[in-house]
């Protein structure tokens, strides 16, 4: 009988392995729950590949897994194809090369803006400066 990590670990490849483009991530793509993956999500959008996500959040033992397999200790992590692609940084640096597009298959969107998008924290209260000088 396998362990839970063996069963999460035979789940996460099985994910890679079925889904063209995948991003391990934290929260959804409807609701990321930090700015790394919020951003790396507007990215994929903007380039509007499908993609299949997966909340690292409600077991840690996803991600112990997921870094295991990836050799790559940060999240959110996206694969194309089966192969890791990279984190948030990565996306961000191929996004705005229009390698990201190359990548993915798809056309890069006219007038590809020099900067990748900018997501949001949804959630996230805005920032306020509350005057004490008083």
């Amino acid at each position: 009988m396998s362990t839970p990590e063996q069963q999460i670990s035979t789940a996460i490849k099985e994910a890679i392995a079925e889904n063209d483009v995948l991003l391990f991530m934290k929260g959804t793509p409807e609701a990321p729950r930090c700015g790394f993956s919020a951003r790396t999500v507007a990215a994929l959008e903007a380039l509007g590949k499908p993609f299949a996500a997966v909340d690292i959040l409600p077991d840690p033992r996803i991600r112990q897994e997921l870094s295991a397999i990836s050799n790559w200790p940060t999240i959110p992590q996206l694969f194309v194809r089966g192969e890791l692609v990279g984190g948030c940084d990565i996306v961000t640096e191929m996004y705005e090369t229009g390698e990201l597009a190359e990548v993915l298959g798809v056309a890069a969107p006219a007038g590809a803006p020099d900067e990748a998008p900018v997501a949001a924290e949804p959630g996230a209260p805005p920032l306020s400066i509350e005057n004490r000088l008083n």
